[in-house]
């Protein structure tokens, strides 16, 4: 596997902007001669196709959802970042770049990270242009606020949840091509599979989910915008249908996936009520502005009433252990501490799985009514879930798996190992390192979809000219014929075993293992248990019905086989990766203080796994981080 990353020469600031004029152009009209698949339409997929659709380009567009409304970004609440400095505070394109390099624990590309910070500001304009709802100031000018990991302003918000404000932008601009014909929407449609010729992409298989139909679907280039892998852990804030099959479809065709082990853990979560749950409701980051995070000091005052507990007797750790950055410490960081109060003994709540997060001193200070104005939506969701009153009683919340920064392995121009393959957004690896900023995730997949993929495919598309494959040809058929096979092992199986409980039995291995910390022992435990679990499921695995209609169950089944071969994978990657950064934290690595200690003598590169076949173990690559612009650092938020 060759990992070429195609960083343009030049200063920092000149890469962007030297890479867009040296890259090859489409003529408009030979535009309409290229046909382009994209995976999935959230902010990236929904962006991506809009924006390639209005260039001329012929798109079709999948997602398993009923419409693309329905895509997981909908669901993010707090916020999208951009260096506008509105408020003289200090913010820049450059601190941004620093900001999330040094978030991401210095393990993420210098050129993709300030692309993505150069592009920035970009994006706030085309969202407003396109009626995203911000927040406004009295003044009429776009307000923000600060978010984990940064002490500026740079978080732009809309009232009820800005991932849905702006999906519903990128769904507008989506609607309109797909009315001009420039793109064909399949909903209900899941990818299965990927079409290699000749070491080139060339189209997708896909599942009709509400009939089982199969169907090969052929273009010039494919796009995965197809999201995280943060359902391997079942329990996480994803939405249940949320999986990891497009990517990991790619990966067993030759695209390298990289950094499997970066998981991000999000501290503001409504804590688990039971074991029935599927999902986890996540909160906004940007109630942490406001909210103070503490836990009794004494054990004994857990079952207090909080209320009755005096202000002497409180421990806000966050604010104890960061006092420079406090509730703003950023989330890997947050969620440690979380847990560490928790096993100490002194979580609050069922179970003791919560922490508190209190607004009496904000609502003191500012009043109830101003309160109600940043935050009433969100209290209003809390107040539905768990029957409390959070302004007159802290909220409880525990850390859960929220987002994922490894994936698909790209070059500077989003395209993978597997030429023609391009990773957009949460799908890809590069932009974040080994922990994310809050607020980032948003920006990256509208910079991918909108900003990036117009210019980097077009390249290629140059490079390589027309030439659509045939639905009738070889290549066709065989991947055809592995689906259908796929298929069919998994309704013949006739077990006792629904797919849901071989993927709860996944997420505790997971949890336990390779959650908030890990070691050695640990992981390869939970790498001997995942292929127990998995021998279990080919043998007890219970499908009912068929694979030529409709079939909830069969779908479930697909993605958790899929999971049980991720979750390998990336204990794998957290076995081999012998240093604590980010969002992995090793309990071998650690400081007297039980902060991470990276090794960047031997660990400054992004792992990059190459499959060698089922039963066999991936191969080990490495993609040297170098760093020009950033010295390297021991991370601190005190």
């Amino acid at each position: 596997m060759k990992l070429d990353s195609k960083i343009p020469e030049g200063p920092i600031a000149e890469k962007w902007d030297n890479h867009r004029f040296s890259s090859k152009l489409v003529n408009p009209a030979n535009k309409r001669k290229f046909n382009i698949i994209v995976v999935g339409s959230g902010l990236a997929g929904g962006a991506a196709a809009a924006t390639l659709g209005e260039l001329g380009y012929n798109v079709d567009c999948f997602c398993y959802q009923d419409t693309p409304r329905r895509a997981h970004s909908i669901a993010a609440q707090g916020g999208i970042n951009a260096a506008k400095n509105y408020q003289n505070d200090g913010d820049s394109i450059h601190r941004l770049f620093y900001d999330t390099v040094k978030g991401g624990d210095f393990r993420s590309r210098e050129a993709n990270v300030h692309r993505l910070a150069q592009i920035s500001v970009n994006i706030i304009d085309q969202c407003v242009a396109q009626g995203a709802p911000f927040a406004r100031e009295y003044g009429g000018l776009l307000a923000n606020r600060p978010f984990g990991g940064a002490q500026v302003s740079r978080t732009f918000y809309a009232k009820g949840q800005t991932g849905q404000q702006l999906l519903l932008g990128a769904y507008s601009s989506l609607s309109r091509q797909i009315a001009a014909g420039q793109v064909k929407m399949h909903t209900r449609h899941e990818m299965l599979d990927l079409i290699v010729v000749e070491g080139h992409a060339k189209g997708i298989i896909t599942r009709n989910l509400a009939n089982g139909e199969h169907k090969a679907w052929t273009a010039d280039a494919v796009l995965l915008c197809t999201g995280g892998y943060g359902n391997a852990y079942y329990l996480s804030t994803n939405a249940v249908g949320c999986n990891v099959t497009a990517a990991f479809r790619a990966y067993r065709h030759g695209a390298g996936f990289a950094n499997p082990c970066y998981t991000q853990i999000h501290p503001t979560c409504i804590p688990v009520s039971g074991d029935h749950q599927s999902k986890l409701t996540l909160m906004s980051e940007s109630l942490r502005n406001d909210g103070r995070v503490w836990v009794p000091l004494d054990k004994d005052n857990c079952d207090k009433n909080p209320n009755d507990i005096e202000e002497e007797l409180r421990d806000y750790f966050l604010e104890r252990k960061y006092p420079s950055f406090g509730n703003l410490a950023p989330r890997d960081i947050s969620s440690r501490s979380a847990k560490e109060a928790c096993d100490d003994g002194r979580g609050v709540g069922p179970g003791g799985r919560g922490v508190y997060l209190d607004f009496g001193d904000a609502i003191s200070r500012l009043g109830e009514s101003a309160i109600r104005e940043r935050y009433g939506n969100l209290f209003q969701m809390y107040e539905r879930i768990t029957g409390e009153n959070a302004y007159n009683r802290p909220m409880r919340i525990y850390p859960a798996i929220h987002y994922t920064m490894g994936g698909l392995w790209v070059d500077y121009n989003l395209m993978t190992t597997v030429p023609g393959c391009f990773a957009l957004g949460e799908a890809n690896f590069s932009d974040h390192g080994a922990n994310r900023l809050g607020a980032s995730a948003l920006m990256q997949g509208l910079s991918d979809g909108y900003f990036v993929i117009p210019y980097t495919i077009g390249d290629y598309l140059a490079s390589t000219g027309a030439g659509v494959l045939s639905p009738d040809s070889p290549e066709v058929k065989e991947s055809l014929d592995k689906v259908r096979g796929r298929i069919d092992q998994l309704t013949s199986i006739k077990g006792k075993r629904s797919a849901r409980s071989y993927h709860k039995k996944l997420g505790q291995i997971m949890w336990e293992y390779a959650g908030m910390a890990r070691n050695e022992k640990g992981l390869n435990n939970a790498i001997g248990e995942i292929q127990d679990l998995r021998d279990d499921f080919n043998k007890e695995l219970m499908v009912p019905g068929s694979g030529d209609r409709l079939n909830v169950e069969l779908e479930r089944a697909g993605r958790v086989k899929d999971f049980l071969d991720f979750g390998e994978l990336l204990c794998r990657d957290a076995l081999e990766r012998r240093e604590s950064c980010g969002g992995h934290f090793r309990e071998e690595f650690q400081t007297a203080e039980g902060e991470a200690t990276r090794d960047d003598e031997n660990f400054a590169h992004a792992a990059v796994w190459e499959y060698q076949g089922q039963g066999k173990i991936p191969k080990r690559h490495k993609e040297e981080l170098l760093f020009d612009n950033v010295k390297l650092a021991v991370r601190s938020y005190k």
